[in-house]
């Protein structure tokens, strides 16, 4: 893979939202702007560390899960972020070692770090690619052309902590269908997202520093989160809070209201 040009647009003067979630789990691929405006949200929002740690921890059991009980063997990850061990790929590879991953982000630091995704067990494969969620054709279109994924077989995909990032304007459940439509059935969608369903005023001070940092974000209620998963048959515990879907048993000691996490998978009929 080429990285030449991985710092090509990279921004140190205003905060990312992938760099940002960096900070919150505690890694180091972040600059001063993004621990200032990561700061200034754990200060509105002191939960937001538990938020990113329980929201990882729901992609490792979803993965886990769609592997072992329902045959999934590929998975297209968008809205990848800075790697953080482990990976997605590596999650469904331990259960599955021929397990196959096409991420994809549109973010330069992603890039530059993307080497991480590609490590591979010998009988699986994985890849990245740089693309948009805000352009499904044009993103479908890399993934098909990576070939490591096969369309004609069951795809999960995984939208964990994304969609919060598109608004209303954006079209957001017209982009996730855009995504299922391409997927045969059988495949699955496992998604969370943010809520200010159990502290409404303090999200909309974490909603507030989010847009004036240029990263306009969109946090939506439990009902709003369903409409993600209409015609799909929600497996159990269906839609809830992060850290109560098959829960390990430390998480049951968190509230709701420090995870603030919508979370649930679909399969497609």
């Amino acid at each position: 893979m080429n990285n030449s040009h991985a710092g090509r647009d990279l921004d140190t003067s205003r905060p990312h939202s992938a760099r940002m979630y960096d900070y919150y789990l505690g890694g180091k691929d972040h600059f001063e702007v993004d621990k200032r405006a990561a700061e200034a949200v754990a200060d509105a929002y002191p939960g937001i560390f538990v938020c990113a740690r329980e929201n990882r921890a729901f992609m490792h059991r979803a993965t886990r899960v769609l592997a072992r009980e329902h045959g999934i063997r590929q998975w297209l990850d968008i809205g990848t972020g800075i790697p953080t061990e482990p990976n997605l790929h590596q999650v469904a590879q331990s259960v599955v070692p021929e397990a196959r991953v096409v991420y994809a982000d549109n973010d330069p630091l992603v890039l530059k770090y993307a080497e991480r995704l590609m490590r591979s067990t010998p009988q699986g494969r994985t890849t990245y690619i740089e693309a948009d969620v805000n352009d499904p054709e044009s993103l479908l279109a890399a993934v098909e052309l990576a070939e490591v994924l096969d369309f004609e077989q069951p795809v999960a995909l995984s939208l964990n902590a994304l969609m919060h990032f598109i608004t209303d304007a954006q079209d957001p459940y017209g982009i996730v269908n855009r995504f299922l439509d391409a997927l045969p059935a059988g495949s699955a969608l496992a998604l969370s997202h943010c809520t200010p369903d159990f502290d409404p005023a303090t999200w909309e001070k974490v909603t507030a520093i989010y847009t004036n940092a240029g990263t306009p974000v969109q946090f939506r209620a439990q009902k709003e989160v369903a409409r993600f998963f209409d015609g799909l048959d929600l497996i159990d515990p269906g839609i809830t809070v992060g850290h109560r879907w098959r829960p390990a048993d430390a998480a049951q000691a968190l509230t709701d209201a420090e995870v603030s996490l919508w979370a649930g998978v679909g399969i497609k009929a």
